[in-house]
């Protein structure tokens, strides 16, 4: 096997038969060697194929800062999520998965924790892919002795969302997107007011309506577990927010053909209720 790129001693990029990029890790791969050496096959340890052009290069400038080791943590991650997950994953994953485990570790062992404000909502409305981050965690755990937390898991997680959402999903990522700013324009004029977009409970907002939007494009929906009462409370407590949430409905059915059910419009209205009143902006 003809290297065709050093990334480093331990890892080389390479051509397979079919004209696809091979990264291959192992001990001392690259030692003394260069570009247009052969390799031995036996002292390959793991490989993966790059499908996506260019990702190569950005693996040879981040492995010029951090360990190989993360790059294999993050594959051997990857490897798993593929086998769960329905949707095939971006290979600049491999890129993004690498900086954040290596920066979480850096992190752990500087004591310093993170605290992830969206953890709530990914474990309720990411099950699976928040599923695949906790046995992420055990990978972790497994190569470096060290355990990270729940809010990491989080970021492991939004990391394998974002990772489906591009390439052949793009067209989902632009359609999202457009919901998104439809929805926030709704809101707006509803109040007529602009949103703190530097506030907290405005990121979670469109933290929530990213998820949101996903589980349209996923053909998913949540099951209407919030029982009437609690339902008729909401709508008595936060009237306008439960109003500006009608005009969403509206919107949602009117141009995707997608009732939402009575628990979207209670979590709608809550965020809603939150991101337009001043009381909850520094919160």
């Amino acid at each position: 096997m003809k290297i065709e790129k050093v990334l480093n001693n331990n890892v080389v990029m390479c051509r397979n038969e079919m004209g696809q990029e091979i990264v291959a890790m192992g001990k001392g791969l690259a030692f003394q060697r260069k570009s247009g050496d052969t390799i031995d096959p036996s002292t390959i340890e793991k490989t993966f194929v790059l499908q996506k052009h260019g990702i190569s290069e950005k693996l040879a400038n981040l492995l010029e800062d951090i360990s190989e080791l993360y790059l294999s943590i993050s594959s051997k991650i990857l490897d798993y999520a593929r086998t769960q997950l329905p949707n095939k994953l971006d290979d600049y994953l491999y890129v993004a998965l690498t900086d954040h485990i290596s920066f979480a570790i850096s992190r752990h062992k500087q004591g310093i924790q993170l605290k992830n404000a969206l953890l709530w909502e990914i474990r309720k409305y990411y099950k699976q892919e928040f599923q695949i981050a906790l046995k992420a965690l055990d990978i972790i755990e497994d190569e470096t002795g060290i355990r990270l937390d729940e809010d990491e898991a989080a970021s492991i997680a939004l990391h394998l969302v974002n990772g489906q959402l591009s390439g052949e999903n793009m067209g989902a990522a632009i359609q999202i997107a457009e919901m998104v700013n439809d929805i926030l324009n709704i809101v707006k004029q509803h109040y007529k007011m602009e949103l703190d977009e530097t506030s907290v409970n405005y990121e979670r907002f469109l933290t929530h309506l990213r998820f949101f939007g996903m589980r349209y494009m996923r053909k998913e929906k949540l099951s209407n577990s919030i029982d009437d009462f609690f339902h008729e409370q909401i709508k008595l407590k936060y009237t306008d927010a439960y109003t500006c949430t009608k005009k969403i409905a509206t919107y949602l059915k009117t141009k995707f053909g997608w009732v939402i059910s009575k628990d979207e419009e209670i979590y709608l209205t809550v965020h809603i209720h939150r991101v337009t009143n001043r009381h909850y902006f520094m919160k």
